[in-house]
């Protein structure tokens, strides 16, 4: 299709007590699109999201991406350099699964206030750690797709909660989920790509799992050194296609 004219703005979230900065992008000709929640990698809401909440909504979705580390650090954003990895991290250990789930709860609240999104359910997209949140949060009742990419832990760490693991949630994933894999990722061995894709069949998830022969973590960003071109050209529209079918 060709792409929408569309619309940004920063916006705020209530999430109990907590404001959670967001960035809005909103397809401009009138009508009722679904909604997609892009998540951060550990580099906070920077251009790279801005980015791809920008060209989902250029393809018809209201689409936002919320600060997760609004309670350890707002308004925090980074490039791709060695301390912004090391700062980053520090900032994902700090998160819990409960707090996550509760502000994307309240992300899919908000978008439902706006007059132009669909009511009946919403995608996730999420990179490097925004790949093991949408994992994560694709236990909530109105995602009905999820676009996991690289998202590393998922196999053996949860989110505040030591000894648990995001994958033995898998049961309860309600919709469709992809999951985005390069061979060359140093942060996700293959033992760990293997338990998530078993997870997702023995619980009959609907799911299809891609895995990139060369890419490394970060393929899909054109920010970061690791950027593969192909990976990243072949991976879109299979987002795209889950979108579409599902929401």
């Amino acid at each position: 299709m060709a792409e929408l004219e569309i619309k940004t703005q920063q916006v705020s979230i209530q999430s109990g007590n907590l404001e959670i900065d967001s960035y809005l992008a909103i397809p401009q000709p009138e009508g009722i699109f679904p909604g997609v929640i892009v998540i951060q990698e550990i580099f906070g809401v920077n251009e790279h999201i801005r980015d791809i909440t920008r060209r989902l909504a250029k393809q018809g979705y209201v689409a936002i991406a919320p600060a997760i580390y609004q309670r350890q650090a707002p308004g925090f954003e980074m490039g791709y350099t060695p301390e912004s990895i090391k700062i980053g991290r520090v900032y994902k250990n700090q998160t819990k699964a409960a707090e996550l789930l509760s502000d994307i709860q309240a992300t899919i609240d908000y978008l439902y206030t706006l007059p132009q999104v669909k009511k009946t359910g919403v995608g996730t997209i999420g990179f490097c750690f925004g790949g093991h949140v949408v994992y994560l949060v694709s236990t909530l009742p109105e995602i009905k797709a999820t676009a996991s990419f690289y998202g590393a832990g998922i196999a053996n760490w949860k989110p505040g909660e030591e000894g648990q693991a995001t994958v033995d949630c898998t049961s309860e994933i309600k919709g469709t989920l992809y999951a985005f894999f390069g061979t060359e990722d140093g942060s996700i061995p293959p033992e760990q790509v293997n338990m998530i894709e078993t997870a997702l069949k023995q619980n009959n998830i609907p799911h299809k799992l891609f895995q990139y022969k060369g890419a490394e973590h970060g393929f899909f960003c054109d920010q970061r050194a690791s950027y593969n071109a192909e990976a990243a050209k072949d991976a879109w529209p299979k987002v795209l296609e889950l979108f579409e079918n599902e929401l």
